[in-house]
């Protein structure tokens, strides 16, 4: 095993000169628990802590710590070169290196994916899209589902793989734009006490803990902590506050048969933030209003984009998230192995957050707009609990000449959520003067709500389960030294049910799924360091909580009206090349894509909703991981998306872009070691214009944006080192996130200072 590094030593010897890489494999290669990224063997940059002890596999290349070279999913057996399909692993030098406090700020690491804003009561939370589609329920920790709606914080992330275009037969349901998966650190055989202190501008106060202890030659326990605290740069009100804890024992390790335990909890406290009104476009403007007529679609002229327009007080977001998870696996021969996992997760969410929307005077005729706004109450209480069980078998074999990486596994996942949520008129202001609230008389009698002395009660919850149960095979099959065949299916049998509020006036409905799901590729690889791929992918999305199908995140009373319908499909062709150049240190990619979802749901102007829609996207991706030189690093990618509605049952969404789908999207994150003991870094960011619904009627379209960050940091010993980042650095104001009738603006500029101290 490699000797542990310490975290500003990772940064200042980025690359090694040395032609071995000593690549510690994941479980598929070494089956070792928790695998993390190959490194080579004198590189002092090494991921800090490697998560399991496990054999050592020498592979000839050079390598560097921004860019690893595998997943942690045994069903990937392949390195990333070699894998038919985009994929961006983000290691944990560049999210320490960036300062990145949340999921939303690690994922500005790769392109394609658009933040978008709460509906219904849901502000904040992972709400995002990848290549246009949602993938609020596509995220996984260490390879299981996990669909909880909280606010992720990488303190015990080692890595964050994104994996992009249909893949249903990996993962399952949902993944129509693709997939992330978050690797925890995990406990391994050595000894070691690092801590983080942040303080910085918008009250930031952040300090992490990570512990690792070896308790025996076989045994160790790793404990990490993490306290948050902070407002929202550039917004009045807003603020995070979360603590978070994770312990992990591992026995076994450096044998044959590994048992790992592993425990995290995330709990938060916020002001939640439902953002700015959007200036309709679908009405008239009369009286205070008539000054807005030119700004339709726009955000409201003269207002500042720090104003606040929800209830100081009584605002509020608390969610506490749980996950035990329970690792088995055993090497039967070097080169056959088992993994199991088993996971029990919860989550608890109770909020309170008003949104803001400009009222429609008139009713009755007309629709008409003065500068009245409603303050809208959106309450809602949520508990999901999902238990998961998750085997994996991979064998490499020979038949004749052909040489087989070949996994087979099943999956069995228990989902349940209880909603409850209630909408009504807080109070009616002006968008000019929010703290004037208009006469009560101007407040509509049925839906006033006087929260000031009582928050609304909430009705019964919509119960929901979710029962699938699936079985999959992948085979990665070598003809030769040049050619390579991928290909797997995937089996999944799904039933849910729906009771209370959601259910049909009979007191409540089911639905049954049974799905097949498929991907094959074809590799060549003219020489070692590169291949050229060309790969078919399908995805689903089963009806099983109404207009999303993504699974039980957005349990409603809306969903009988799509409770019949069958899943949606969508298939991808991606033709694409992989290189690692300069002696295999820097990785280059790129990708043609097309992806069509051929029986979209589509609701007409009747409410009747039907599969006849037709969506597609497709466009190029590129991205450049390593190191340039020894001392110069850099992490980017940029993507052009052209999406669009081709066929719809709702005559205005024909033709149109889909929501939440930027033309282009560009990252870069670079760093130098101007000294032995200092390095700079840079990072811009630029997100093209996205639209708010995929319909023209009512849609609004954020205008894009760039950003820009730096940092500097210093070694001053070997134990001590400090980093300053800067966010936002011209202190650009732009729409962050948006939603249907409300946007979200982004953070202004905030620095933040950290201590990185090793005992």
């Amino acid at each position: 095993m490699q000797k542990k590094s310490s975290s500003y030593s990772r940064r200042t010897a980025r690359w090694a000169g040395s032609k071995t890489l000593s690549a510690t494999s994941l479980l598929c290669a070494a089956g070792s628990l928790g695998a993390q990224t190959a490194a080579p063997n004198k590189l002092k940059p090494q991921i800090e802590d490697v998560p399991m002890e496990m054999p050592e596999i020498v592979v000839e290349a050079e390598g560097s710590v921004y860019n690893p070279q595998r997943l942690q999913s045994p069903k990937y057996t392949e390195p990333l070169r070699d894998i038919p399909q985009t994929i961006t692993v983000i290691p944990r030098a560049v999210i320490e290196d960036r300062g990145a406090f949340s999921l939303r700020d690690v994922l500005k690491n790769t392109p394609g994916i658009s933040m978008q804003a709460g509906e219904g009561g849901t502000v904040s939370g992972d709400n995002l899209s990848i290549r246009g589609f949602s993938a609020r329920s596509d995220i996984y920790l260490d390879g299981v589902r996990d669909y909880a709606n909280y606010n992720r914080d990488p303190f015990n992330t080692e890595q964050v793989e994104v994996t992009k275009g249909p893949s249903s037969s990996t993962v399952g349901r949902g993944s129509t734009g693709g997939s992330i998966n978050t690797v925890s650190k995990m406990a391994n055989l050595t000894n070691s006490v690092l801590t983080t202190v942040s303080a910085g501008t918008s009250n930031l106060y952040r300090g992490t803990m990570d512990v690792n202890e070896k308790l025996s030659e076989h045994m160790a326990f790793r404990l990490n902590g993490m306290y948050h605290t902070a407002d929202t740069p550039g917004r009045d009100n807003v603020s995070m506050e979360r603590y978070g804890i994770a312990a992990s024992l591992g026995a076994g390790l450096g044998t044959d048969t590994r048992f790992m335990l592993n425990y995290q909890r995330l709990e938060e406290s916020n002001i939640p933030d439902y953002g700015l009104p959007w200036i309709p476009n679908n009405g008239t403007f009369s009286g205070s209003g008539a000054g807005l007529t030119s700004y339709q679609n726009q955000a409201p002229p003269g207002v500042s984009f720090n104003t606040f327009y929800g209830l100081p007080g009584v605002d509020y977001e608390k969610i506490q998230t749980d996950h035990y998870t329970a690792i088995f696996e055993h090497d039967f021969t070097k080169d056959v192995r088992v993994r199991n996992v088993t996971r029990y997760s919860r989550s608890h969410r109770d909020s309170v957050s008003t949104a803001p929307r400009l009222r429609d005077t008139d009713p009755t005729a007309a629709i008409n707009y003065t500068t009245a706004l409603n303050r809208q109450l959106q309450r809602r209480q949520q508990f999901t609990e999902m238990f998961g069980n998750q085997t994996n078998l991979v064998a490499n074999f020979e038949t004749g000449p052909i040489k087989h990486a070949l996994v087979t596994g099943m999956e069995f996942y228990l989902e349940h959520q209880q909603n409850a949520n209630v909408a009504g008129i807080a109070s009616v202001t002006d968008l000019y003067n929010t703290g004037v609230n208009l006469p009560p008389s101007a407040v509509p009698a049925p839906n006033a709500q006087d929260i000031t002395t009582a928050y609304p009660g909430l009705p019964a919850p919509t119960e929901a389960y979710l029962y699938t149960c699936s079985a999959y095979v992948f085979d990665t099959m070598k003809f030769g030294k040049h050619w390579e065949f991928s290909g797997g299916l995937r089996y999944d049998h799904m039933y849910a049910t729906v009771s209370g509020p959601g259910g049909t006036s009979a007191g409540g409905y089911s639905n049954a799924d049974d799905l097949f799901s498929w991907k094959a590729a074809i590799i060549y690889k003219p020489v070692k360091q590169g291949s050229i791929y060309f790969g078919y992918g399908t995805s689903f999305n089963p009806t099983i909580d109404g207009a999303s199908g993504a699974g039980l995140a957005l349990v409603s009373g809306t969903n009988t009206t799509t409770s019949g319908l069958d899943p949606e499909h969508t298939s991808t062709y991606e033709l694409g090349t992989k290189w690692d150049v300069l002696k295999e240190r820097l990785s280059l990619t790129a990708a043609l894509f097309r992806s069509e979802k051929t029986n979209a749901r589509t609701t007409d102007a009747s409410g009747i909703t039907t599969l006849g829609g037709d969506q597609l996207v497709q466009g190029i991706e590129f991205s450049m991981t390593g190191n340039i030189t020894k001392d110069w690093q850099v992490f980017g990618g940029y993507a052009i998306m052209e999406s669009q509605t081709k066929a719809s049952t709702a005559a205005s969404s024909v033709g149109q872009s889909l929501s939440n789908a930027p033309p282009q999207t560009f990252n870069l994150w670079t760093t130098y070691n101007v000294l032995e003991k200092m390095q700079v870094g840079f990072g811009t960011q630029y997100m093209g214009s996205r639209s708010s619904s995929d319909s023209s009627a009512g849609s609004r379209t954020a205008p894009g944006y760039w950003t820009m960050d730096a940092m500097v940091s210093y070694k001053f010993n070997d134990k001590v080192s400090l980093r300053l980042n800067i966010y936002n650095l011209a202190d650009e104001r732009y729409i962050g996130s948006v939603g249907g009738g409300q946007f979200v603006p982004g953070p202004g500029r905030s620095a933040a200072l950290t201590a990185s101290i090793k005992f």
